[in-house]
C-alpha cells in the first residue's frame, strides 16, 4: 500500500471565507462542507479542511507545486488583489519572487496569517 496524505485541517477564525480566500487564489473550485470543516480540494485528492477556532491561531505553511501557467494564473491573481507578497519564508524579500532550483516560487498569506507558497519546482530538484 502506498502513503498518501488525505487532508489536512487547516485553523481558521472563518472557515468558509478562508478556504473560499484560498480556492479563489488557486483557482480551484467552490469548497465544500463537512460537518465543521470547509474542504478546498486540489489535484492529487488531498483536502484542505478548514475549521474554526477561537483566539490565536498558529500558522501553518502550505506549499503547492504548480505549472508555469499555472504559476503565472495564480500569481496574477495574487496581484489583482494587490496582496503583499515575498520570495521567501521568513518574508525578507518583499514584492519579489524566487528562482530556486530553476523554477519559480513566491508566498503570501491567507487572512488567518498562514503562509502560502506556489513552486514549479522542487526545492532541491534542480541546479
Amino acid at each position: 500500500m502506498s502513503i498518501q496524505l488525505n487532508h489536512t485541517i487547516v485553523r481558521a477564525r472563518d472557515p468558509r471565507a478562508s478556504a473560499v480566500f484560498l480556492a479563489e487564489i488557486l483557482g480551484r473550485g467552490e469548497p465544500v462542507p463537512f460537518g465543521p470543516f470547509q474542504g478546498v480540494e486540489v489535484d492529487n485528492g488531498v483536502t484542505l479542511d478548514y475549521m474554526q477556532v477561537e483566539g490565536d491561531i498558529p500558522w501553518q505553511h502550505l506549499a503547492f507545486l504548480v505549472s508555469e501557467a499555472e504559476f503565472d494564473d495564480i500569481f496574477g491573481r495574487i496581484r489583482e488583489r494587490g496582496l503583499p507578497y515575498w520570495a521567501d519564508p521568513g518574508h525578507r524579500r518583499p514584492g519579489e519572487i524566487n528562482h530556486g532550483d530553476g523554477g519559480r516560487g513566491v508566498y503570501w498569506n491567507d487572512p488567518d496569517g498562514h503562509n502560502l507558497e506556489i513552486l514549479t519546482r522542487p526545492y532541491g530538484s534542480g541546479s
